[in-house]
């Protein structure tokens, strides 16, 4: 039985270059894996804004927090248990 793609999701704002590092490093590693991210704007959402305020970018992999700031290939690569 195929693994269940899981949803990664940039949280990210305009004018952030910390953000375009992580979106920059994180490609590589999708295109790895066959998987994509979605980018959103934190400033968009009121309760992301809430959550993360000044810790942008932050990815989450289903809802849970991979990393924040930079990229943590080996912590994606613990969430996704190595199916991807």
């Amino acid at each position: 039985m195929a693994a269940e793609r899981p949803r990664l999701v940039v949280w990210s704002r305009a004018g952030c270059g910390l953000c375009d590092e992580l979106l920059e490093d994180l490609g590589p590693w999708l295109a790895a894996r066959g998987l994509d991210a979605e980018v959103r704007d934190v400033d968009e959402d009121p309760e992301a804004k809430r959550r993360f305020g000044l810790k942008v970018p932050v990815l989450t992999v289903d809802g849970e927090i991979a990393c924040h700031g930079r990229l943590d290939a080996e912590e994606l690569d613990r969430l996704l248990g190595g199916q991807f």
